[in-house]
């Protein structure tokens, strides 16, 4: 089987690299950006990552996360059980309240055309996102990753969520989450992604 990984690594891309790395799987980058010819020649609206599963390209960085997860058994809980489904309540948790507020912010900053963008629309995101941390940090609570024991999918996508904050200027004050996040980024297999 043979895996390709097309997105730079400033894009949700990342994640996929991440997912690889922790997963010591082999595989080729394209670093292409979003809308390039090649983006557009697999996924037509031309967003990354796209990932290529010998001629079959699978978009959107979760969907891409659960594959590799459940198919080569690491970075998840086993389909079926309770921690399951725990881990896929902080998944849905993390898009819907950090990942889209910052998606939100991106739309309005470059993304969409000037005369829709609502800059004031960032100040109301940025409580949003650092309300969203605080709550996050409950629910994770004293397990050292989101869904408990065991690093997941889940923790892949807040910590990128977490990297995209500081370079989009979203400031959060949590302790908890600043310490979650540096033992987040020491992994061995992020320090690879970060460097391929």
């Amino acid at each position: 089987m043979n895996y390709t990984l097309i997105g730079t690594k400033t894009t949700r891309s990342f994640r996929v690299l991440w997912a690889l790395e922790e997963l010591g799987l082999t595989y080729t980058h394209l670093p292409e950006r979003p809308h390039s010819d090649t983006v557009r020649g697999h996924n037509l609206p031309g967003k990354v990552p796209v990932f290529l599963v010998d001629d079959v390209a699978l978009t959107d960085s979760t969907a891409i996360l659960h594959y590799l997860a459940d198919k080569h058994g690491g970075i998840t809980y086993p389909a079926g059980t309770l921690d399951r489904a725990r881990q896929d309540g902080m998944t849905h948790f993390v898009l819907d309240e950090l990942d889209a507020v910052l998606w939100t912010a991106a739309r309005h900053s470059f993304i969409l055309p000037e005369d829709k963008r609502v800059p004031a629309v960032k100040d109301s995101l940025r409580w949003e996102f650092s309300r969203s941390v605080d709550e996050l940090m409950r629910r994770k609570g004293d397990a050292p990753f989101v869904a408990g024991d065991r690093f997941t999918v889940a923790d892949i996508i807040a910590t990128h969520c977490a990297n995209w904050a500081l370079s989009a200027r979203f400031p959060s004050d949590n302790p908890a989450f600043a310490a979650y996040c540096k033992q987040m980024r020491s992994r061995d297999a992020f320090g690879r992604a970060k460097a391929a």
